[in-house]
C-alpha cells in the first residue's frame, strides 16, 4: 500500500504537534493538564486510560497512559459547519503519558492539521481560519503549563 503523503516530509508544525514534560506522578499530571485545558478554553467531555483497559484486558503490562479528549464548542460547531467528516478525528485529544516514574509527556497534535492533510477538511479560508482559531487555544493551553513543567 502507497501512501498518498509521505510520513518523513512531515514536519511537527505540519500537524500542530506540541509536547511538554512535567515533572510530577501520573495522577497529578492528569488533574493539572485537565484544569489548564479548561482553563484554556476546552472541555474534556471523554477521557479514559487505554493502558488500564489494555492491562486489565490482555495483560499488557502498560506504564501509565491517559487521553483527555478535549473539545472547545464553538471551534467544534465551526469545523462541522464546514465538513462533517470532521467528527471522525473528534475530540482533540491530548494524551499524558509516564516517561518514568515522576517524569510524564503530554503531548497533541492538531486534528485541524490533520484533516487537511487528509484531504478531509476544505482548503479554504475558513479552514484557515478554524486552523488559526483552534491553534491559539492549544498555544494557550500548552503556554500555561505552570513553571513546573519542562518546554520539549
Amino acid at each position: 500500500m502507497s501512501l498518498a503523503i509521505d510520513p518523513n516530509e512531515i514536519e511537527p508544525e505540519d500537524i500542530g504537534e506540541k509536547q511538554a514534560v512535567l515533572e510530577m506522578d501520573h495522577e497529578e499530571a492528569i488533574e493539572h493538564v485537565r484544569e489548564v485545558c479548561l482553563e484554556a478554553g476546552f472541555g474534556i467531555p471523554v477521557e479514559f486510560s487505554p493502558s488500564e483497559l489494555l492491562n486489565e484486558k490482555v495483560d499488557a503490562d502498560r506504564d501509565p497512559y491517559y487521553v483527555l479528549g478535549a473539545c472547545n464548542p464553538e471551534m467544534a460547531d465551526r469545523a462541522l459547519d464546514e465538513t462533517m467528516r470532521i467528527g471522525g478525528l473528534f475530540p482533540c485529544n491530548v494524551i499524558v503519558w509516564e516517561e518514568e516514574p515522576g517524569r510524564q509527556r503530554v503531548y497533541h497534535l492538531s486534528i485541524m492539521k490533520v484533516a487537511r492533510l487528509l484531504g478531509v477538511a476544505p482548503d479554504s479560508e475558513e479552514w484557515a481560519s478554524i486552523v488559526e482559531d483552534t491553534g491559539e487555544l492549544v498555544e494557550e493551553l500548552f503556554s500555561t503549563l505552570d513553571a513546573v513543567e519542562k518546554r520539549v
